[in-house]
């Protein structure tokens, strides 16, 4: 057996084992820990061709085996020839360099075979981009903080780490730059996807405010808040100890002091007895959601998606939202945020918080960010009347 055969056979093992309820990197993380006699080239392969597979959505035909279906991804994803096509699919190898289109048509594969769900998505997506956007990994985004944009691009120049800037204060890099390698000061940068990084434009604060991020997470529009805004009080919340844990790692790291921050489950109505309950000038709900707009680099959740689910989404984001409107002053703005492309995470949520809250839109929309190489996200600023 050669070495590409014993790697799809790996491959197999991983996808036939695994049912999507762990991220898939640490899935993968500790079926290598178990494993150790894999190099890292093995582990880079074995990875590569599990990620290929699921890259390829919902794509199904009768009799289509694992095996026929990772060569497919490998043949789509790559852009260069690879012994594992030389040797299993030679009639594809000379061919990887094509454009996606034309690949997707010699396997005989189509957009609605890998994303059949156009139906629900939101109003202006550009669908044929947003399929495209799984065949490949989104690139790296970071936010350079504090007017360190040109130190950064030097030190990225100096180790000549190829670099974009999207615009101003956002750098992409390929995916797999080790940033912390390059960049050791890290208060001088934020790791950030470069449509979040966008959302900030709705973050229309004054000094001195009183602003409550509340799904906080790991604290990126925090930060952004912050670094716009130096002196808003600033409240934080979510609703695992876990998560507020690595906040307050992230904020050291970025120098972010001065802040509340609070366990809770907004889902219901709740009473926190250390909640300190006030009308705050601005509230940021960053909705958990199906995370359809960044199924690029989490294309397993593609893979395992299916439309039942929005109903969940819908009634939480429903409920956490309506459940922190009565801590908005009159006037106060809420910015609502998805990382999600389906209206009824988005537009729908609109429509049902202006018919169902005194919140009114004032700005807003789809962040497509396939073009940039990077996640998609829905973010509007409501006021409240």
């Amino acid at each position: 057996m050669t070495r590409w055969e014993s790697y799809i056979l790996s491959a197999e093992k991983v996808i036939t084992s695994y049912d999507g309820k762990l991220p898939l990197h640490h899935y993968l993380k500790d079926f290598f820990k178990v494993n150790p006699q894999m190099g890292s080239r093995d582990r880079r392969w074995i990875s590569q061709l599990v990620y290929h597979y699921y890259r390829l959505g919902h794509w199904n035909k009768p009799g289509l085996r694992v095996e026929e279906r990772l060569l497919a991804g490998t043949f789509i994803c790559e852009q260069t020839p690879n012994d594992i096509l030389a040797l299993l699919k030679p009639e594809w190898n000379e061919k990887t360099a094509l454009p996606i289109d034309e690949k997707l048509q010699l396997a005989g594969i189509t957009a609605g075979d890998i994303f059949p769900f156009p139906e629900y998505l939101s109003e202006g997506l550009d669908v044929q981009a947003f399929v495209r956007s799984f065949l490949s990994q989104p690139k790296v985004f970071i936010r350079a903080r504090r007017g360190k944009q040109a130190a950064i691009v030097q030190l990225l120049q100096q180790n000549e780490v190829p670099f974009e800037i999207p615009f101003e204060g956002c750098i992409a890099m390929p995916n797999g730059t080790r940033i912390e390698n390059i960049i050791t000061e890290k208060s001088w940068y934020v790791v950030q996807d470069a449509a979040s990084q966008q959302t900030g434009h709705l973050f229309k604060a004054h000094n001195g405010e009183s602003w409550w991020d509340a799904c906080a997470a790991s604290g990126g529009k925090s930060i952004l808040l912050r670094d716009k805004f130096p002196d808003v009080e600033l409240t934080v919340s979510d609703i695992r100890r876990s998560i507020l844990d690595n906040l307050a790692h992230r904020f050291r790291d970025a120098r972010i002091d001065g802040y509340r921050g609070y366990v809770m489950d907004l889902s219901n109505p709740f009473k926190h007895d250390d909640f300190r309950p006030q009308m705050f000038d601005g509230i940021i709900v960053d909705a958990p959601c199906s995370g359809a707009g960044t199924w690029a680099r989490s294309p397993e959740n593609l893979f395992f998606f299916q439309e039942g689910q929005l109903r969940k989404y819908e009634m939480l984001q429903r409920n956490i939202t309506t459940n922190v409107v009565p801590y908005l002053k009159k006037g106060g703005q809420l910015v609502y945020i998805t990382c999600s492309v389906f209206a009824s995470e988005n537009e729908n949520m609109v429509r049902w918080l202006e018919t169902n809250t005194s919140l009114r839109a004032r700005e807003g929309g789809l962040i497509q960010g396939m073009t940039l190489g990077a996640d998609s996200m829905f973010a509007v600023r409501f006021v409240k009347g």
